[in-house]
């Protein structure tokens, strides 16, 4: 028994020493702007840039593959960020400035296919098979992904309710 147990202690602390080693020489250097633009990025994983996830978008970024205002949910002031870090200049002409969305099932209209919280990247939809489904606002990115793939078209993209943790002071109008 205790042959084993000195063996087994033996063989995890060599294995253990092998892997440290090759972690250390064979380790791939990533360049340390991709951290920063990924940590500026929403982390969303949505795909609305036309990239996978929130890293391919900032290593497309940083190597200068992509334009800083490729992040719709970012906004022009994600950009602007990019831009700035990059110290690149960026034309916001062809972006618009959206107000934010999220999705909003009509009850009456779902049929509980499942289709649509699928296809949802953040798991913002909530429902079970043959069961009315809903929308958790705070969790939704307004990407879109479920309206494309329902049926009944019972999902449509809104304005975000007002609650005390989203409401924002309107700017005053000019005079």
């Amino acid at each position: 028994m205790i042959a084993a147990i000195l063996s087994l202690t033996a063989l995890g602390l060599g294995l253990g020493a092998l892997l440290g080693i090759a972690a250390r020489y064979l380790a791939v250097e990533e360049s340390p702007i991709v951290g920063q633009v990924e940590e500026l990025l929403p982390g969303s994983q949505c795909g609305q840039c036309g990239y996978p996830g929130c890293a391919p978008a900032a290593a497309a970024v940083a190597a200068g593959e992509a334009p800083v205002t490729l992040c719709p949910p970012g906004g022009r002031a994600l950009a602007e960020d990019l831009a700035g870090l990059l110290g690149v200049s960026a034309d916001f002409s062809g972006m618009a400035e959206q107000a934010p969305k999220v999705a909003h099932i009509h009850e009456r209209l779902c049929v509980g296919c499942t289709k649509c919280f699928k296809r949802c990247p953040t798991d913002a939809i909530v429902g079970a098979n043959d069961q009315i489904h809903a929308v958790f606002e705070d969790a939704c990115t307004g990407c879109a992904k479920c309206v494309d793939v329902c049926p009944t078209e019972c999902i449509e993209l809104r304005a975000p309710t007002q609650s005390l943790s989203n409401w924002v002071w309107p700017m005053p109008a000019a005079a």
